[in-house]
């Protein structure tokens, strides 16, 4: 190496250290997406389930069953009203079996036809939905909200905006307010509210829900889908190539290019995508559906609504974008085709499991005792021996009535020769109340030797049927 070259080295090493650093992101800036009106065949379905998911959970609560609110959960009381139904802490078992058939049911819809729950009837695509209707009523369409937004401030702008924001904050606090309603009666909510006497967990949850819709639904929107939440990221673990889903027909799509209606794409040797980018502009995520299966795509059909409305102006066949599977577009298969492969056997069992729990929980509950016992023994009273020659043991049953009237119930002791209840034996509780009882169980001294001896308690419905038996044990000293 000569002088020269090592002269100049130094040159290059001064420069570069002098230079100003560069700032090199490694996460892309996010933009905001301004999202097309849209409408079709998926779009109907989709706000078909907007106003049914919505019509059940703001009305819900203003349904009556007898003299009570017909869903409510109790917290304080430890009781959960389902119209008939009233579940106790006990009952959790129901709860699991509710949240196991959720997950069978997720397993089931996301291996049939993807992210249907995304689409149609997740709360954040439900709230997104409503908001941006709201949205579009105060600043109108796409190109006039991009139009605004990239615009100065004026009074007009000012006043879309505030009263956007304004119905905005008003829909979510009536979304938090309808939430706490279903553990506090709506209408005692209701009254609470007008004379500002709501207690502090009801004034924090109805601002933290209805901040959280706000947030999500106004705000955050697609950026939850993407980023936040779950499902997005294990999906692929339940989808295969048979799976329905949102796709677009390469083969017959490419190469893609703007051209009259009146040209002829063969003879342009062009695709059927006219390259308009609506699927990209319709998209609630802001992906482009082109670039094959992407785990941003929700599976909203929007796409698909707004790809169908372009080729019935170009005078194509539709489908270019549809629900399909991925080996169906690439063999060209028929419908029914496609469902044969679809009802694969992998779906046969996520059904028939769903279908056993199913079955299952209903019978369950179709049986459910419609009362509960707990048996303790008083350990402030050991067993002794009384008057008459007899050894007492004291025990406090616990009778829960899960019915919404007044029940009687009649208590026997069964397990040893002469084994008897000498107290009250037979107690009446309250609708949806429970009752302590303090129960006396006597056993002549020569009817078993000393020690421990197990006994059953006999619990019986006087109103019907219905009997519950508890173990305990019987002791008898030394």
């Amino acid at each position: 190496m000569t002088t020269a070259d090592t002269a100049a080295r130094k040159v290059i090493a001064i420069q570069a250290v002098d230079a100003d650093p560069e700032m090199v992101s490694l996460y892309e800036a996010h933009h905001k997406v301004y999202p097309r009106s849209v409408s079709g065949y998926f779009s109907r379905w989709r706000w078909a389930l907007v106003g049914l998911t919505q019509l059940v959970f703001y009305g819900t609560p203003w349904l009556e069953w007898g003299q009570r609110q017909a869903v409510l959960f109790d917290l304080e009381a430890r009781r959960f009203y389902i119209f008939g139904l009233v579940l106790y802490p006990q009952d959790f078992i129901y709860l699991t079996g509710l949240l196991v058939i959720s997950a069978l049911s997720l397993f089931l819809f996301t291996a049939v036809a993807g992210r249907l729950w995304c689409g149609y009837a997740c709360p954040q695509t439900v709230y997104t939905e409503l908001f941006l209707w709201i949205e579009k009523r105060f600043e109108g369409d796409r190109s006039a909200r991009l139009r605004r937004d990239g615009g100065p401030w004026s009074t007009d702008k000012l006043l879309r905006k505030g009263g956007k924001h304004l119905a905005w904050l008003v829909l979510a606090f009536w979304t938090g307010f309808t939430f706490v309603a279903y553990f506090t009666p709506i209408r005692v909510l209701g009254q609470e509210l007008l004379q500002l006497q709501l207690s502090s967990w009801e004034v924090f949850w109805t601002f933290f829900y209805g901040f959280a819709t706000y947030g999500n639904a106004g705000f955050m929107r697609e950026q939850v889908c993407k980023h936040m939440c779950p499902y997005a990221r294990f999906q692929s673990a339940m989808f295969d190539r048979d799976t329905l889903i949102v796709t677009y027909d390469e083969k017959r799509g490419e190469p893609r290019g703007a051209r009259s209606r009146k040209c002829d794409p063969a003879a342009l040797n062009l695709g059927a995508c006219v390259d308009c980018s609506l699927c990209v502009q319709v998209c609630p995520t802001g992906i482009d559906i082109r670039n094959g299966l992407q785990y941003e795509c929700i599976g909203c059909g929007a796409c698909a609504d707004v790809c169908d409305t372009v080729m019935d102006k170009m005078g194509y066949d539709r489908g270019l974008v549809k629900y399909s599977t991925q080996n169906a577009v690439d063999g060209h298969w028929s419908a029914t085709h496609t469902l044969r492969h679809v009802l694969r056997p992998r779906v046969l069992l996520y059904a028939a499991i769903l279908g056993v729990v199913v079955l299952s929980m209903g019978i369950s509950l179709a049986l459910r005792t419609p009362f509960k016992v707990d048996v303790v023994r008083d350990r402030s009273s050991l067993a002794r021996v009384v008057a008459g020659g007899q050894i007492e043991n004291v025990y406090r049953l616990q009778v829960m009535n899960a019915t919404e009237s007044s029940q009687s119930y009649r208590i026997s002791v069964h397990g040893l020769q002469g084994i008897a209840v000498d107290s009250e034996r037979t107690v009446s509780v309250e609708p949806t109340q429970s009752r302590w009882v303090p129960v006396r169980v006597r056993l002549p001294v020569q009817g078993a030797a000393p020690g421990s001896h197990p006994i059953q308690f006999e619990i019986e419905n006087l109103g019907s049927p219905a009997e519950v038996r508890e173990k305990s044990v019987f002791l008898v000293p030394r």
